[in-house]
């Protein structure tokens, strides 16, 4: 099978019904546009920018400009509208340039979201739960299904799965994803997890004891284990309580005393038969002796 490598062609690649061609003939125009007449992209899926990436990033562009131009469309009366850029457009004007190179486009909104979410999803530095909100969005707000969003990114059906599945995570362990206090790894271990209480415990515990994948593993992989075991346990438990219940009447009734049952969970045990003096123990005797004849 030939590995997809959407990612590697472009945004536009990953456009539907975007071909080389088309694409060619919706940027119109590749220019130097005044910083200050570029909005932001209302359809931004990104709300975090480090700002000592983007200081980094600001310097970089004070030595060697933009090697990337950014993509606008024009919304009329000299201004223009982010499609993709953002961290460059802000590191430009961290950096006080006056104007970016920059391709001007024309795109309806429905494109300006694809687009934007698409240009996120191939950042590197996004962290998971980023990534999963951006195919969240792809899917619900661009009306695409699993299928047709693994062919548009190029990523595998089951990846894409994996990263929404992130989304059911309680607040809290996707803010650790996000903070990075957890990795991806551990995320998708926890995710195993039904219980939202035991996943924020083993959550702590991999903060706390620092734990490796490969640890968190095999602890879900025991709880998981002891999980299944306890259910059994404990009916088999009731289940003999309840027999011996039945039993310690039927012998109470026999022996006119109190008799009582001591057994571990191997059901191994014994039954116990209290006499208060000898006089009692000799009528106990005597009840078997009239058992056994």
């Amino acid at each position: 099978m030939t590995q997809k490598n959407a990612l590697g062609r472009g945004l536009g690649a990953l456009i539907e019904g975007v071909e080389k061609e088309d694409l060619e003939k919706k940027v119109e125009a590749n220019l130097d546009i005044s910083v200050y007449s570029i909005d932001g992209n209302p359809f931004q899926p990104r709300t975090h920018f480090d700002e000592q990436a983007l200081e980094e990033l600001a310097s970089s562009i004070k030595r060697l400009g933009i090697v990337q131009p950014l993509t606008v469309r024009e919304t009329g009366d000299g201004r223009y509208q982010l499609i993709a850029g953002e961290r460059r457009l802000r590191a430009a004007r961290m950096a006080g340039l006056t104007h970016v190179p920059a391709f001007v486009r024309t795109a309806d909104d429905q494109a300006m979201l694809e687009l934007a979410l698409v240009e996120n999803i191939q950042r590197e530095d996004l962290d998971a739960v980023e990534v999963a909100i951006s195919f969240q969005r792809l899917i619900e707000e661009c009306r695409l299904t699993q299928e047709e969003l693994s062919d548009r990114v190029g990523k595998q059906r089951s990846t894409i799965s994996n990263y929404l599945r992130l989304l059911r995570l309680p607040a809290e362990i996707q803010l650790g994803i996000r903070n990075k206090h957890v990795m991806m790894g551990h995320a998708r271990t926890l995710i195993n997890i039904e219980n939202p209480k035991l996943q924020m415990d083993v959550y702590y515990r991999i903060i706390n004891d620092d734990l490796s994948v490969r640890q968190v593993e095999d602890l879900v992989r025991i709880l998981q284990t002891e999980k299944i075991k306890d259910p059994e346990k404990k009916e088999r438990k009731e289940k003999l309580n309840e027999d011996f219940k039945q039993l310690s009447e039927h012998l109470n009734r026999i022996f006119s005393t109190k008799v009582s049952f001591r057994i571990n969970d191997q059901g191994k045990g014994k039954i116990v038969i209290p006499f208060e003096d000898p006089e009692e123990m000799e009528r106990i005797l005597g009840v078997f002796d009239r058992l056994n004849s």
